[in-house]
């Protein structure tokens, strides 16, 4: 008897009816911060709620790049008035990132410890490219229309470019010009003037001459615009009658918005239809980076997409731990780039995984420690693209310095640490440097990976069985079969216990009793 189509299936029924799970983002950039709180379902967004504030961070930053207290105690309240919409995300599921302004800033540390100590969640400062990946992702997932894309977002601190087709980027650049730091260097007095509106112009177009060719070779089909100064100056030009359509940016109605912001002369008194007021003295350094972007790529116009930053880390919170995550597939292309063993790699990484099955209880390690401990068993060995001496520091420089997708800086030196301290002697230095949270468990896989390693020494065709592994009042035992001679793996630990012994940790190796 056929099926009813007009009735689901058990399985459509079971999507259908699975609960949606919460996600929440904060983006602490360098003039706003913003949170978003939505539930993810059927691959989309639903806004549960979405606040923003003018922070303005970067206008914080003095000449030598250390952030004020006045500025570090704007943002802790903000912060505050966040957290009350926090009580219900689950810790998995609520990303707070950090962008140009934090990644400048030489003290951001410091600022960071404050802020999450009072939010009780780990921030991670993004690099560059890896907020325009992020940007992307969320433009990409408003955007209804196919085809190749120019993607613009104007910030406080740094300006991002993306060419992509649906959600794949084919080109990311972060340039160090943003709305806050421009007005901070070219209208330090407030005074706006054409001569200085051309200097900040040009110092943009100077900025955009190291990706003006090679994106024009890629080409994009439609240029759009996403986050404040872009959205503010489409609202403007909606204000005035100077777009054909709400929302869309002409050359011309750009042309125009400048000449009414010369008019004002001075950034306090700056005050256009459509413009709020907490953005008026940034907009005219945005208007000048636009009008750059526009010149440079020979636009006639651009629209603004809703989706951002904030948007793209909820997607990637969604895709993470899956199929889909970017992590993985940044280390997989790694792999591919740098020629690794994968053989190699799969075997350690086996082996690592039931070392630690055979610990986690003991040692109170859970699932993130367990990704941990797999990506650097697939990669412990990349360092030997560039030199067998030594091959674990460049490993370790290689995976720290990096633009690897969906990684945040901080998840990049941790995997660093694991590859740098896979062998030889333990880097007491780069563990310390590490922050203190993460110190007794980073100490902890890294234990396993060098066992792993050494398991695996003479590179068989598959991962070898394993001895018993067990902790014993804060020592780490192993039992061995028993032996009369000694092999290589009773050689290595023998070695082995002499690293762990001068790091200050207790490696006991031990034989197993013949019966009878």
């Amino acid at each position: 008897m056929p099926k009813d189509i007009s009735t689901p299936t058990t399985a459509t029924a079971e999507i259908e009816n699975v609960a949606p799970q919460r996600f929440a983002a904060i983006d602490l950039g360098s003039n706003s911060f913003h949170l978003l709180v939505a539930n993810y379902q059927h691959e989309r967004l639903q806004v549960v709620a979405r606040l923003g504030e003018k922070v303005q961070l970067a206008a914080g930053l003095d000449d030598d790049g250390v952030l004020n207290e006045a500025a570090i105690q704007r943002a802790l309240d903000c912060l505050g008035r966040f957290a009350p919409f926090l009580n219900d995300i689950t810790h998995g599921n609520l990303r707070i990132v950090g962008t140009n302004a934090l990644r400048d800033a030489r003290n951001s540390q410091a600022f960071i410890e404050r802020a999450e100590a009072q939010l009780g969640h780990a921030i991670e400062i993004i690099a560059g490219r890896e907020e325009a990946r992020l940007i992307y992702l969320g433009a990409a997932h408003a955007l209804a229309e196919n085809g190749r894309r120019l993607i613009v977002d104007i910030g406080g601190g740094s300006t991002e470019f993306i060419i992509g087709e649906a959600f794949e980027p084919k080109a990311l650049e972060s340039l160090r010009m943003g709305c806050v730091t421009f007005s901070r260097r070219f209208f330090p007095d407030g005074e706006l003037n054409e001569k200085r509106m051309r200097r900040a112009e040009i110092s943009a177009l100077s900025e955009l001459a190291n990706i003006q060719r090679p994106y024009q070779r890629l080409g994009w089909d439609d240029p759009v615009g996403s986050s404040g100064t872009i959205k503010a100056a489409a609202s403007v030009l909606h204000a005035y009658g100077d777009t054909p359509h709400e929302g869309v940016i002409t050359r011309s109605g750009l042309k125009k918005l400048r000449e009414r912001l010369l008019k004002c002369k001075q950034l306090d008194k700056v005050e256009l239809d459509g413009l709020k007021p907490d953005r008026a003295k940034v907009f005219p350094a945005g208007v000048a980076i636009l009008g750059a972007i526009f010149e440079a790529f020979d636009l006639t116009q651009m629209r603004f997409a809703d989706g951002a930053l904030r948007e793209g880390v909820l997607y990637d919170m969604a895709g993470r731990n899956s199929a889909e995550d970017s992590r993985s597939k940044s280390l997989e292309s790694l792999k591919r780039t740098y020629d690794v063993d994968t053989r190699q790699g799969a075997n350690v990484a086996d082996t690592a995984e039931r070392l630690f099955n055979q610990v986690r209880h003991a040692w109170s390690l859970g699932p993130a420690q367990a990704r941990y401990l797999q990506w650097a068993s697939h990669v412990h060995e990349i360092g030997l693209a560039i030199a067998h001496s030594q091959f674990h520091r460049h490993g370790a420089y290689l995976l720290e310095h990096s633009d690897l997708a969906g990684f945040s800086r901080p998840e990049q030196r941790q995997l660093a640490f694991l590859v740098r301290a896979h062998r030889r002697k333990f880097p007491l230095k780069e563990w310390q440097a590490l922050p203190a949270a993460q110190q007794a468990s980073a100490q902890k896989l890294a234990q396993l990976l060098r066992l792993a390693v050494l398991f695996n020494h003479s590179r068989p065709e598959a991962a070898p069985a394993l001895p018993l592994l067990n902790v014993d009042s804060g020592s780490l035992t192993i039992t061995l079969p028993e032996s009369d001679e000694p092999t290589l793996l009773s050689t290595d630990l023998e070695q082995e216990q002499a690293f762990m012994q001068a790091a200050g940790f207790n490696l006991v190796v031990k034989q197993m009793k013949a019966e009878g």
